[in-house]
């Protein structure tokens, strides 16, 4: 029986991934007068009065809502909201289980902007947080960009920033694995979208260097003809020598490639006219490259997204903490430095004497990451304010 079939019997066994529990105690009368009527009366009256009273008195503080309109799910693409639904409460079941947060999820059965921003805003008076997921390209943009004007709580897609922050992690050690130095790298992105235009973003503002991305197309440059906005905007700061051509064209002397795309698009022969080449193919299930061509290539440090190689990049590193982190400060946002320095604490987890080509990134299971990154991310917002 392969991984599917088990997981399907699984979850058939299961019925479900999550489930609601009781805080309080409802076992006598003046247990059900004190959770509910005529005790709740007061609470509620109370968080009439003062708002920010709702995150003492309520669940609202350690609650984040896992949002997702099935247009853009896992590798399966467009599938909808009822199907997107097993993922949602993997998703629920990581946030309880890495970082110690509530999760629900959401899954809302439209693909129109105005109606699904207005949904969400709708309801984010009931969460602490909104985490977006498996929402299409270019979209899940504009939903995030409104979103973040309209809700007084963090709002992070996953998919564009926890991405990122966990590719800036291990980048950064593997920097110090290969003794590249920061602001003199080539990096070359495939997958010009939700994810690689927000790492493409993350690496920049962090100043890794000159980043070049690709799509399908090749070298995506300032004053190709058939850019949609977002991919303009990246032009515009990305690829400063204007390099044209194609994703084999790219990677010649680049220092890092990272793959957010498609299975087998670059081969050992590609990898080997890069300079010292750090390689992240993180498509899944099937990379962009698998690590023994890599070698073959020359590549020093090699990540994907599998638990089956060493250098697993995956998001479980970021989502549980980074929110953790923002509910504990109850921060009215995720900032691009609370990115910085989420990214920092990943990276920081591994001293420098332990670092080596396979191990650059702590392990999903490293119960001590969520943590880290929720300090991290308190101390920023703390600093702000």
């Amino acid at each position: 029986m392969n991984i599917y079939d088990e997981s399907l019997k699984a979850h058939e066994k299961w019925n479900g991934k999550i489930e609601v529990m009781s805080r309080c105690p409802i076992r006598t009368r003046e247990d059900l007068s004190l959770a509910y009527t005529p005790g709740v009366a007061e609470p509620c009256r109370e968080i009439a009065k003062n708002y920010g009273r709702s995150w003492d008195l309520t669940r609202r503080g350690n609650l984040i809502a896992v949002v997702t309109d099935g247009s853009a799910v896992l590798g399966l693409g467009n599938i909808g909201p009822a199907a997107a639904m097993p993922v949602m409460e993997g998703k629920c079941a990581l946030f309880k289980e890495f970082g110690d947060v509530d999760a629900f999820p959401i899954c809302v059965d439209t693909q129109d902007t105005d109606k699904l921003v207005d949904t969400i805003h709708l309801i984010s008076k009931s969460f602490g947080g909104i985490n977006l997921e498996d929402i299409a390209a270019p979209r899940c943009f504009e939903v995030e960009k409104r979103l973040k004007q309209l809700c007084d709580i963090p709002v992070f897609h996953d998919d564009q920033h926890g991405t990122a922050i966990v590719v800036a992690a291990a980048l950064i050690n593997a920097f110090k694995v290969t003794g590249k130095k920061m602001g003199e790298a080539k990096i070359v992105i495939n997958g010009a979208g939700a994810a690689g235009i927000a790492i493409g973003s993350l690496l920049l503002d962090m100043g890794f260097g000159n980043v070049i991305l690709c799509d399908h197309k090749g070298a995506i440059y300032e004053g190709r003809a058939d850019l949609n906005p977002t991919k303009q905007e990246m032009a515009a700061v990305t690829n400063r020598k204007k390099c044209t051509g194609s994703l084999a064209d790219a990677l010649r002397g680049a220092d890092v490639f990272i793959g957010v795309s498609r299975p087998d698009l670059v081969t050992a022969e590609m990898v080997s006219t890069m300079n010292k080449p750090i390689v992240f193919a993180l498509a899944n299930p099937t990379p962009e490259i698998m690590p023994d061509e890599a070698k073959k290539g020359g590549a020093l440090v090699i990540g994907t997204g599998r638990s089956d190689f060493p250098n697993q990049i995956n998001n479980v590193l970021v989502f549980p903490g980074i929110f953790k982190g923002a509910l504990e400060a109850r921060a009215a946002e995720i900032t691009e430095s609370m990115k910085h320095c989420a990214a920092k604490a990943i990276a920081g987890l591994i001293p420098e004497d332990k670092l080596s080509p396979e191990y650059i990134i702590p392990s999903a299971f490293d119960k001590t990451v969520a943590d880290a990154v929720a300090d991290a991310v308190v101390r920023e917002w703390s600093a702000r304010r």
